[in-house]
């Protein structure tokens, strides 16, 4: 039999193009609606509001409609509920599973909200007394309790801020080079500083073109400034990194007369094998083996990283998880506290830490390549922001804007 329900969903719906999304949802998903309220906020700041009955062939493929729409912000008038069934086994979710999105999230139990602890999307909702929190399926255990179907599950959008003055306001466009770095630039120093004084920490995510287009200097001067608080990487940038402080090369090629050096294509490997004979990034600086570049500035000033690899690596560097399980737990406990994510020149982790991070979390992404960004936002880090702009040069005006007497190498 037909399935029905009544749904309701609030905020910038047409400016935003929110509304379109939510009705070609449902058509995509072979349901079809009926829309019994409309009112469309007049100025610009007004929000507007729609109230929506969805229907389905079965109970089963509503439920599923149900929550695909929630990544839009969408609910139910009377959620009831949440129904709660127990794993059977580690690892495996019921059937009938809850699919978490990045938005902030609440669920009734005994006819209380319980917020959702550092929503993360694709992950299943645990309950352990009065506490609610994402899981990853490959981490749920035997016995535990997980929220079944869309009842009693409710999210908001983050707000929309419309101010003259809001950082990011106008790079809500879609992805594009054709704006004035300059502005953005100061706009992404002006949040930092703000963040850094709410006591929130600054997020990296980076990639081996931060090394290899000179940028590593402003970067080093970032760290030194404590505006790099925690960085997510793979082996190719502290690799790189360490083979330009190691040798002054960057893949073999001359960082400063930007050409090949003799052997230059020995260097990372030389310089992976000359870590993993301290034992750690760590070690290297401790021992001395390792005196200058972004690594050393990490170590040095008490910064924390996380490098996860790939099946490509060399080496790897030992600091490296090889584990990609074990590199997303390592991740995640170190997103508690995060009020800003930049990511700067790599596709893989920004999408993989775009996956874990919360909706509530700035996340400006830069990039030559324009797909990048575009990739996080059909990822479902609706959050993300683009410039498309030359790495180095980026950088270099960031720590100009935040590093006083900062002046390029």
């Amino acid at each position: 039999m037909p399935a029905s329900e009544t749904v309701e969903v609030s905020g910038h719906l047409m400016d935003s193009g929110v509304l379109a999304l939510v009705l070609d949802d449902v058509l995509g998903y072979g349901g079809d609606y009926r829309i019994d309220r409309l009112d469309v906020g007049r100025a610009h700041d007004d929000e507007s509001y729609a109230r929506i009955v969805v229907s389905a062939e079965d109970a089963e493929s509503l439920q599923r409609l149900l929550m695909r729409l929630q990544a839009h912000g969408v609910n139910q008038v009377d959620p009831g509920q949440a129904m709660l069934k127990a794993c059977d086994r580690d690892g495996v979710f019921p059937d009938d599973f809850y699919s978490t999105t990045n938005l902030e999230t609440v669920v009734r139990l005994d006819g209380e909200w319980v917020p959702v602890e550092q929503p993360e999307m694709d992950c299943g909702l645990v309950v352990e007394g009065r506490r609610v929190h994402t899981v990853p399926v490959s981490d749920v255990k035997a016995g535990q309790q997980v929220v079944c179907g869309a009842s009693g599950v409710k999210v908001v959008l983050p707000a929309r801020e419309h101010s003259a003055n809001d950082a990011f306001e106008f790079m809500s466009s879609a992805v594009s080079s054709e704006k004035p770095q300059a502005l953005l630039v100061r706009q992404i120093a002006q949040r930092m500083r703000e963040v850094k004084s709410d006591g929130g920490k600054i997020l990296w995510v980076g990639g081996p073109a931060i090394v290899h287009t000179g940028a590593a200097p402003a970067m080093v001067a970032l760290v030194e400034h404590d505006f790099v608080d925690i960085l997510f990487a793979g082996n190719a940038l502290a690799t790189h990194d360490i083979e330009s402080a190691l040798y002054g090369t960057s893949l073999g090629v001359d960082l400063a007369q930007g050409k090949g050096v003799e052997h230059g294509h020995e260097h990372h490997i030389r310089a992976i094998n000359t870590i993993r004979r301290s034992g750690s990034i760590a070690a290297a600086v401790a021992d001395g083996t390792l005196t200058g570049g972004v690594m050393h500035a990490m170590v040095r000033h008490s910064k924390e990283f996380v490098l996860v690899g790939s099946v490509r690596d060399d080496g790897p560097l030992p600091d490296v998880y090889t584990d990609v399980i074990e590199g997303q737990r390592a991740m995640r406990a170190h997103l508690p506290g995060v009020g800003f994510a930049i990511m700067v020149a790599t596709m893989l982790h920004s999408i993989a830490t775009g996956n874990i991070l919360p909706a509530s979390v700035p996340l400006v992404s830069v990039d030559i390549n324009p797909a990048t960004v575009t990739k996080l936002a059909d990822r479902g880090s609706s959050q993300a922001l683009g410039i498309v702009t030359d790495i180095g040069l980026f950088l270099e005006q960031l720590a100009r804007e935040l590093v006083p007497g900062y002046t390029s190498a």
